[in-house]
């Protein structure tokens, strides 16, 4: 029986488990943090590109869970963050 495959910003099911799986092209990430993030404990986002994806974790919580996004949905969502599309 074929096993379905569900995906997700260009991700398979197999890839989604909170950064807790090995993820193809992004096995050594290196860690950006933001800009916009502070040394108070607030805002605290770092970025590791990957080949596919990027991973997208809290600062404050290394070994915490990530969230994978494929690349080209990462950069729709810079875009509309830059353009400030969800600012309140």
């Amino acid at each position: 029986m074929a096993q379905s495959v569900r995906t997700c910003g260009g991700l398979s099911d197999k890839q989604h488990h909170g950064g807790k799986v090995s993820t193809p092209g992004l096995s050594a990430p290196s860690w950006r943090k933001s800009s916009y993030s502070d040394s108070e404990g607030g805002n605290c986002v770092e970025v590791a590109a990957g080949e596919s994806v990027v991973a997208v974790r809290d600062s404050t919580d290394p070994d915490g869970p990530r969230l994978l996004i494929g690349r080209a949905a990462f950069a729709a969502l810079a875009l509309d963050v830059r353009a400030g599309r969800y600012d309140r």
